[in-house]
């Protein structure tokens, strides 16, 4: 390329200097981030006006064009293609951004090494978070806020408690620190037509493969799934999401919330208490081949719950549950 432009005159050369100039002025309004993330964008014009500026100024060079323009539009689209990151062996991620939700909650968000890249994890699956404390690597499972429908990074909601090892040291991050990452895991793998009726029911940040799910369906206008999800919390703060969901059952009828609450305000509307076989019977269709309850929360809570459905006439939740039992506990 260098031989080619000592050749050049100088009024071939001034040719070739305006046309790389339009070529600059069109990729610029891009960042370097976003040109690379999308394969096919900046691809075609770019190559064009390399090969027709060659043919402008000197065609017997047009051969060399024409590859270095391919080379250049290969080179932007393997880098911009969409990169399932997660797999088996445990990958670092660092810690870009962290939203405190209350006093012990709060959403992590971590890149991803590249800006088009999914962490890959199917809907309702969770990951495997490593951490090490005092020399010893400790994890726990987690379910992502974020889906693949996210590029360049995922967001864990992660709840700290006093006891807990893993959420402690979440909870100390700092902007730049790094957990460890494996998975998938679980045994959920969605798809239209898993049931007529989702009765879910959560506590705490056991939303988040809920909200996973809720968001899949809603997302396909031609998913008929009724979803109703029973949401357990202590207090009217510790309702996490709250904006989120009630807009997303406001916005599609196919989905309804209730929320239940241990502690309720003055004036509350909702369910108080635990979530119990009258809760449960009142908001849920009858037990039938074509309905699931779906649980995720506290150990007490999905213990209780269980019995509960049980209790209903729903067949007994195995100990590790699969994708076509009637009651399915994350």
């Amino acid at each position: 390329m260098l031989i080619y432009l000592r050749q050049l005159g100088k009024y071939e050369l001034a040719q070739y200097q305006l046309l790389i100039r339009l070529l600059y002025l069109k990729t610029g309004e891009m960042s370097k981030e976003s040109l690379l993330s999308t394969p096919l964008h900046g691809v075609y014009i770019p190559a064009f006006l390399i090969v027709f500026g060659t043919f402008v100024v000197k065609r017997e060079w047009i051969g060399y064009s024409v590859i270095l323009a391919f080379v250049l539009g290969f080179h932007k689209f393997w880098r911009g293609r969409v990169r399932r990151v997660l797999n088996s062996k445990i990958q670092y991620f660092e810690l870009s951004d962290k939203a405190v939700l209350n006093h012990n909650t709060a959403i992590y968000r971590f890149r991803l090494p590249r800006s088009n890249d999914v962490l890959g994890l199917p809907v309702g699956q969770h990951l495997t978070v490593v951490v090490e404390v005092d020399g010893k690597q400790h994890s726990r499972s987690y379910t992502p806020l974020s889906s693949d429908a996210d590029k360049g990074y995922f967001d864990l909601l992660v709840k700290a408690y006093p006891n807990g090892i893993v959420s402690k040291k979440i909870s100390e991050l700092k902007i730049g620190d790094k957990i460890g990452v494996r998975g998938p895991k679980g045994n959920w793998k969605h798809q239209v037509g898993l049931a007529r009726h989702f009765g879910m029911i959560a506590g705490g940040t056991g939303i988040t493969p809920m909200l996973q799910i809720i968001r899949a369906v809603l997302s396909n206008p031609e998913d008929p799934t009724q979803i109703t999800l029973l949401y357990a919390n202590v207090s009217e703060k510790d309702i996490i999401l709250r904006e989120e969901i009630e807009a997303l059952a406001q916005k599609d009828p196919r989905f309804t919330v209730e929320h239940v609450l241990n502690n309720p305000p003055e004036n509350w509307t909702g369910a108080v208490g635990y979530v119990t076989e009258e809760l449960i019977k009142h908001h849920f269709p009858a037990p039938s081949a074509d309905s699931k309850v779906l649980i995720c929360g506290p150990t007490p809570m999905v213990n209780a719950v269980r019995q509960a459905t049980v209790s209903l006439g729903y067949e007994k939740a195995r100990a590790i549950s699969k994708i076509e039992d009637q009651v399915y506990v994350f």
